[in-house]
């Protein structure tokens, strides 16, 4: 029957006659937009407060829950290495928080593998508060009260962007699972 149905050798990410999935497009969209996401973050903006959210940092997150099982745990070190490159922090710092962040959310996906987005959200909002807040910590910035609370504007951007960064991370992910075709 599936002969004469007419989107039989269709699926959602498009014909499946003499095209497979492309190895490079697979591994490098996921990556190139964590590392652009390090770039963009450090765009000068004038301003008396820390307004622009971590985006290299949210791609992560994003990725890593939107498609748990693309990166392996130790992703963190070379990404964060390469946001510590352009972000102006002490060298080592995107390491050992990026590393950090990964090796906690394995561990609460092994904890509670099924979640929804509300839980996801909730999970971004806690861990891209401690990124902010560890961030300012290790930069031996002055952490009084003023200082903790010019860093809220940032945290609360970052987390309500988070849905934004998910609905763009599906859209690449579509793009990265797409089929193009092949030569034999």
């Amino acid at each position: 029957m599936d002969q004469l149905n007419p989107h039989a050798r269709h699926d959602e990410y498009g014909s499946r006659i003499n095209r497979a999935h492309s190895p490079v497009l697979v591994y490098s969209i996921p990556t190139f937009t964590i590392l652009l996401g390090s770039i963009v973050a450090n765009i000068p903006i004038a301003t008396a407060l820390p307004l622009m959210p971590p985006l290299g940092f949210l791609l992560l997150i994003g990725w890593r829950l939107v498609r748990p099982g693309l990166f392996p745990v130790w992703i963190g070190f070379p990404l964060g290495l390469f946001d510590d490159l352009f972000s102006g922090q002490p060298f080592g710092s995107a390491i050992l928080l990026w590393s950090v962040a990964m090796l906690v959310i394995e561990a609460v996906d092994v904890r509670f593998p099924w979640r929804s987005f509300m839980q996801d959200w909730m999970a971004v909002a806690v861990a891209i508060s401690s990124y902010v807040a560890a961030a300012a910590i290790l930069s031996g910035a002055d952490l009084s009260w003023a200082g903790a609370f010019a860093l809220i504007p940032q945290i609360l951007l970052s987390v309500l962007i988070y849905p934004m960064v998910a609905r763009m991370v599906a859209r690449l992910d579509r793009l990265r699972l797409m089929r193009v075709r092949t030569i034999r």
